[in-house]
């Protein structure tokens, strides 16, 4: 998949760990583990303001789009 999520990077910066970060947003550490392993299929809006929130960064600290070879 071309979209890349960043969060491990993103919580490592911040020293938090899955278990912080899940207490202080508010989702269970299995819908935090799909998005952090980039297996999610999809984020709410509201998700990803909670987590930037917390994480103090911007959308685009989270996300990576890179394109697939020969598309």
């Amino acid at each position: 998949m071309p979209i890349i999520v960043n969060l491990d990077v993103m919580m490592a910066k911040r020293k938090m760990s899955l278990n912080e970060l899940s207490d202080k947003v508010g989702l269970t550490l299995s819908n935090l583990s799909i998005l952090k392993t980039g297996k999610a299929k999809a984020i709410r809006f509201t998700t990803l303001e909670a987590v930037c929130s917390v994480l103090e960064c911007q959308p685009g600290d989270l996300l990576e789009y890179i394109a697939e070879e020969g598309k």
